[in-house]
């Protein structure tokens, strides 16, 4: 069974940081990019933050540009995103993805896995 548990929300103060973790298990994807979504009450879901299946390439939302950073470690099967200068406005739950490509994107359709997602509240 294939599985992607996030980990590492949590409540922080404006301007602090987080770290979140995607650990999969099941099956590995060292052959499909990943990617973090979020989606904040009453809103859609989406893309924050993509990496390639050599973790070559990253891809992110204008908003997070500078402030969030995509990783993974293929041996450990795991993907990271680095939260800094958190606003209020990413407060959200936020979601792990496995990719059915190798290079990301940021359609929700491309992504066949998907976390349960992870809550982060970011106060001012």
């Amino acid at each position: 069974q294939v599985q992607l548990v996030e980990s590492g929300g949590g409540l922080v103060q404006a301007g602090g940081s987080l770290r979140l973790s995607c650990a999969a298990s099941g099956r590995t994807f060292s052959n499909n990019a990943m990617g973090w979504f979020r989606q904040a009450p009453g809103k859609e879901r989406e893309f924050v933050a993509g990496i390639s299946w050599t973790g070559s390439s990253t891809y992110y939302q204008d908003s997070v540009k500078g402030r969030f950073t995509i990783s993974r470690d293929i041996a450990k099967n795991t993907v990271y995103l680095q939260m800094n200068s958190l606003k209020p406005e990413d407060t959200a739950v936020y979601y792990c993805a496995a990719s059915k490509l190798r290079y990301s994107s940021n359609y929700g359709g491309d992504y066949e896995y998907w976390g349960q997602g992870t809550q982060v509240t970011v106060s001012s």
